[in-house]
């Protein structure tokens, strides 16, 4: 199921209606029902990947705890790294490395045929897998008491809000939230609808009409002079910058009506100063989450530097596999870690760097500087494979000149575009909900009603998945 679809519109009223219907001690029933439902929507035979992962690490979980030498512990924390990254590996990667093992016997002159599965990838594995093994290996380390309550486990591991594409979750900030018992808020139904209807705008008016741009441009683009080509880039930033953002928003909006608060996973990172800021304010939820459970556990920078530059490029490529099994991804993972540590050497250097007054002079300027990397190295996260993004490049710089096809660039859609950045500079360190519950009361109904209207009149033809459903 869709958050942009009719079927999700009819669905969540009805969960919230009924949540705040029935008693308390009921609830977690409901939205396991509903969650479990929300999922099976796109594929019912996966439900079971879910309820297997949900079952072993509850019961690791519960293992773990009845020892208090790690060593004890350590083979149970083992089968549930095991169990979880062994299912990820098989749905996602197996053809990737199959394909790429057949590559290499090819060329070693072995005869040896790996064969390959027919399979979809299941909706949201990344998410739901990182979110279960961050609590078992929390309870490995003592951080956190073994959830003894099979129902409210499985209720965090498959809340539908941040089922399939986040935020991802940490168990003690969910499930004491799930158990809590939330009474009816207006504050929480007016901000939760603002969250839900801001994330439906930028997903569906901006998201979805850039879509078709960006895919003309990377389906021929020697068909286009080096300006229409770089257009298609710098639309590519805004279109997965706005699809995964809105995903984020109306999951946090619709949680929120129930009274159940989700962490941010955006905070204008195209406004970020450097790679690093950027990584602090883009896809915050995965970010933390490599951060204390990879880079603090292999040393963090506690380390000597040759470690510490290890540590980094580990996490970065780590990063970029974990979005998806190809090479482009990896590559686009390293880019990212091999800038950070440019740009943190060069900080240290020449002290290049202060903190700047936001919206001053030096703050847009490294802003600027910031997103054009980052604008860049998207061409490796968007193409097929690394030479799609080669050719990319050189007709970026052999089209100068060249009278090529046009972008057929509506003009209400810049109108919206423009807009859009536009509030990002106006919810730099804001949220939306917040922001806008401080604007009086005219310019609050003023801009529902835009955004309303926008959404009826100007969301996109087509009803283009969340880009980060394939991760």
């Amino acid at each position: 199921m869709l958050f942009n679809s009719i079927e999700f519109i009819i669905f969540l009223p009805i969960v919230i209606s009924l949540f705040f219907l029935i008693p308390h001690r009921f609830r977690w029933i409901l939205l396991l029902a509903a969650s479990y439902y929300f999922y099976m929507c796109w594929k019912v035979e996966y439900i079971f990947l879910i309820v297997f992962s949900t079952l072993i690490d509850y019961f690791c979980g519960i293992f773990m705890e009845k020892f208090h030498e790690k060593r004890f512990k350590l083979p149970i924390l083992l089968v549930s790294l095991i169990s979880n990254l062994g299912l990820l590996f098989f749905f996602k990667y197996y053809n990737f490395a199959s394909e790429n093992l057949n590559l290499l016997f090819d060329k070693i002159g072995i005869q040896q045929d790996i064969p390959l599965m027919n399979f979809l990838l299941p909706v949201g594995i990344s998410f739901y897998t990182f979110q279960t093994l961050s609590y078992s290996i929390d309870v490995y380390f003592g951080r956190q008491k073994a959830e003894k309550h099979l129902g409210y486990f499985a209720l965090y591991v498959s809340f539908f809000p941040q089922l399939v594409a986040g935020p991802i979750e940490r168990f003690s900030r969910l499930t004491p939230q799930l158990k809590e018992k939330h009474l009816f808020s207006y504050d929480n139904l007016v901000n939760g609808l603002r969250l839900i209807i801001f994330g439906f705008f930028i997903k569906m008016v901006i998201a979805d009409n850039l879509s078709g741009i960006v895919d003309e441009i990377y389906a021929a683009p020697e068909k286009f002079s080096s300006l229409e080509i770089l257009k298609g880039l710098l639309f590519y930033s805004f279109q997965i910058y706005s699809d995964f953002s809105g995903y984020s928003l109306i999951a946090i909006g619709s949680a929120r009506i129930m009274g159940i608060r989700l962490m941010d996973n955006f905070n204008t990172p195209y406004l970020a100063k450097n790679i690093s800021e950027f990584w602090q304010r883009w896809h915050i939820s995965l970010s933390t989450w490599f951060r204390d459970y990879l880079y603090f556990p292999l040393g963090g920078n506690r380390v000597a530097k040759t470690r510490w530059v290890f540590n980094i490029l580990v996490v970065f490529v780590v990063s970029g596999v974990w979005h998806g099994a190809n090479w482009t991804f990896l590559i686009w993972g390293a880019l990212f870690g091999v800038i950070y540590l440019i740009e943190s050497a060069l900080n240290k250097l020449l002290k290049i760097e202060r903190e700047y007054t936001p919206y001053s002079f030096g703050h847009i300027s490294l802003a600027v500087k910031t997103f054009i990397i980052v604008t860049f190295i998207w061409v490796f996260f968007r193409s097929q494979s690394f030479a799609e993004a080669i050719n990319i490049f050189k007709l970026l710089y052999n089209n100068i000149g060249f009278a090529g096809a046009k972008l057929i660039i509506p003009g209400y859609l810049w109108v919206f575009f423009l807009t859009f950045i536009a509030s990002d500079f106006l919810l730099y360190n804001k949220r939306f909900d917040v922001w806008l519950g401080n604007v009086p009361a005219i310019g609050r109904w003023t801009v529902y009603g835009f955004l309303i209207f926008s959404i009826i009149v100007y969301a996109g033809i087509e009803n283009f998945p969340f880009i980060y459903f394939q991760f």
